[in-house]
């Protein structure tokens, strides 16, 4: 029904007034059913009235609350733009700082990349390195055993050429502190023979007690075949007056030296292969001929007595 409340009020008048004017033309019993008709018709009226009326209320009150709901959904609506506003202003702003994360992180992938291909290219080297060094311990291993072994052969040695000196001093005695000293140099043993003791002066014979001494000298050597022998002739600066087979000093050295070795090889089982004989001349002096005393100094023979080196030679040569 369309029709508002006030309609129905009015029709209803409308009814009561003609029946008001029908009165004076109608009957009394149509009166009466009229006028039933019309309270019944009022009662019904009264009472869509009433519900109407309760509707009326029932809709301005939910009128009323639909209008504070429509004030709070304004004021909502106006909080939700303004939080929406500045979170878009946060959505903004989080995008351009994520743009700077995407280009910084692109950056620092790069350089965590090119840290990462230096890294890889460092333990490439270290790994290089390492198996070098592995390489180097390695060998210094291998060379450390073979210097101990090298220490053990001249240890040896040492102790040949200690054993050695003092057999010849031993066998010497009785002619040192007359022109005969020995002493041991560069693991060598040298039994140095002043020019008085063996020969005269200009003369490559060997005196008597010279040869006393080389024949004790040839018994050591006989008895200590793992030990060289090089004899040296010396001269002092002073010139050769020529005479036979010698015109220098140099050729007086060699002489006196080849006599040495001859006494040698005569007095003692030892092989000529281990005896050289060598002149130096005037050219290897102890002390500078500028005296007599000097010169006599330098006027010497030497008989350098070293111990083979076979076994230290092989030691060396395997490696």
């Amino acid at each position: 029904m369309k029709y508002t409340v006030f309609g129905k009020v009015s029709r209803l008048m409308i009814i009561v007034l003609f029946a008001g004017a029908i009165t004076s033309c109608v009957s009394t019993k149509k009166y009466n059913a009229l006028t039933d008709r019309c309270n019944e018709e009022s009662a019904t009226l009264n009472a869509k009235v009433d519900e109407l009326s309760t509707q009326v209320n029932e809709l301005s009150s939910d009128n009323q609350r639909y209008k504070k709901d429509v004030t709070q959904l304004k004021a909502d609506t106006s909080r939700l733009g303004s939080m929406l506003r500045v979170l878009t202003a946060d959505y903004n702003e989080l995008d351009r700082s994520h743009e700077l994360l995407k280009v910084q992180f692109a950056a620092n992938f790069e350089d965590a990349a090119k840290g990462l291909m230096a890294l890889k290219s460092l333990q490439d080297s270290l790994l290089v390195r390492e198996d070098r060094v592995k390489a180097m311990q390695s060998e210094l291993d291998i060379k450390g055993k073979n210097l101990a072994e090298v220490q053990a052969a001249l240890r040896r040695n040492d102790s040949i050429t200690n054993a050695l000196r003092k057999a010849v001093s031993d066998a010497l005695m009785g002619f040192e502190g007359k022109g005969l000293t020995v002493h041991m140099k560069n693991g060598k043993v040298y039994v140095s023979l002043d020019e008085k003791l063996l020969f005269a002066s200009g003369k490559w014979n060997v005196s008597k007690d010279g040869t006393t001494a080389l024949k004790d000298l040839a018994i050591v050597l006989e008895k200590n075949p793992d030990i060289n022998v090089l004899i040296e002739g010396h001269t002092d600066n002073v010139p050769l007056n020529s005479q036979n087979q010698v015109e220098d000093n140099w050729d007086l050295s060699v002489m006196r030296a080849t006599s040495i070795v001859k006494i040698l090889l005569a007095n003692g089982k030892i092989s000529p292969t281990r005896l050289v004989a060598s002149g130096r001349g005037e050219f290897l002096p102890v002390e500078p001929n500028t005296s007599a005393a000097n010169k006599a100094k330098n006027r010497r023979t030497e008989i350098i007595l070293s111990p083979k080196l076979d076994e230290l030679m092989q030691i060396i040569g395997s490696k």
